[in-house]
């Protein structure tokens, strides 16, 4: 799955916008004019990346950098500076790119500032779960997981809205037909809830279905 970028890009732009180019390379962009309409997207599009195109703006846009980087520590941040500004705020961005510039750089830039390929990126609702680097992200927050927990929230993500029997789960994450003693898997649930939900004592994603399993609802 291609990455989602939100783009933040005003109507004062010195050079076309890239934005049709990197649509070509089938990434997702959502393009929003001002830093206060990226900050209300920002948790229900749960972007890879954001790009500022500062040059388009009316400010430096250094005030957004930072509110972006508060909300979202973890989100990459790549800066379009126009050729007569100057960077003030490279602790709060990933990357800061000068024009003039082709479109071949600005991309070779995002792929370095993402999670991962394609392959390895699982991205179901408000969940992306990098495989390789085994992190999720759910709600502008990023955190580690253990390969264990990795590969359930794998195959919960893989079945969303639908109820994972226990005995599917023993299989597919720790590959026996044992069901006998569950306590191993009320724990790794235990763990991704104390992870992925704001009050793990009242789940909204990962619900318990009685005597049956797990449903991830996204």
């Amino acid at each position: 799955m291609k990455a989602r970028l939100l783009w933040i890009e005003g109507k004062r732009a010195d050079s076309p916008s890239f934005v049709p180019s990197l649509r070509k390379k089938e990434y997702l962009i959502e393009v929003v004019p001002t830093g206060s309409a990226a900050l209300e997207r920002l948790l229900d599009y749960d972007p890879d990346l954001a790009v500022i195109n500062a040059s388009s703006l009316r400010t430096s846009g250094k005030h957004i950098c930072h509110e972006l980087h508060e909300k979202a520590p973890s989100l990459p941040i790549l800066v379009i500076l126009s050729a007569t500004q100057t960077l003030t705020y490279a602790s709060s961005a990933s990357v800061v790119l000068s024009m003039p510039f082709t479109a071949r750089k600005l991309i070779n830039r995002i792929n370095r500032l993402l999670p991962g390929d394609g392959d390895n990126l699982l991205h179901v609702g408000h969940f992306r779960l990098d495989l390789e680097r085994k992190r999720v992200r759910c709600l502008g927050r990023e955190t580690r997981l253990t390969p264990r927990m990795a590969r359930l929230l794998q195959v919960l993500m893989q079945h969303p809205g639908m109820v994972v029997e226990r005995a599917k789960l023993f299989r597919e994450v720790w590959s026996t037909e044992y069901t006998g003693d569950t306590r191993t898997l009320d724990v790794h649930i235990s763990w991704l809830r104390e992870t992925l939900e704001e009050d793990p004592r009242k789940p909204q994603f990962l619900k318990t279905i009685r005597g049956v399993g797990y449903r991830l609802d996204v």
